[in-house]
């Protein structure tokens, strides 16, 4: 099996975006240190990105994320550290939507 893509798409509740990914960023290094991981970032908006641009504002950021298999997601999904991260951040966000996609 190929790799997995992740776009995880996150909407804060209004002017919590930074602080949000503050603690994200805080939980990187660990993440990318998990079995299976390729790549986790968090990306926002780029400026002056022309009209084909689909703004996501300013409460929304993507975390794109790549695995090596379904079974890396699943066990980061499951991970102490994604659950306690959760908790942290759950009352500061409006919003989440997860997809999770094959390459053709």
């Amino acid at each position: 099996m190929s790799a997995i893509h992740v776009l995880a798409i996150i909407t804060t509740n209004p002017g919590k975006r930074r602080e949000v990914l503050d603690l994200f960023e805080t939980i990187v290094p660990t993440v990318l240190a998990e079995d299976g991981c390729i790549a986790y970032e968090a990306t926002i908006d780029a400026e002056d990105a022309g009209p084909a641009q689909a703004e996501l504002g300013p409460d929304t950021f993507v975390v794109v994320e790549r695995w090596a298999s379904l079974d890396a997601l699943d066990a980061h999904a499951n991970s102490d550290h994604m659950k306690a991260h959760g908790a942290r951040t759950k009352d500061m966000l409006a919003a989440r939507k997860i997809y999770i996609l094959s390459p053709i």
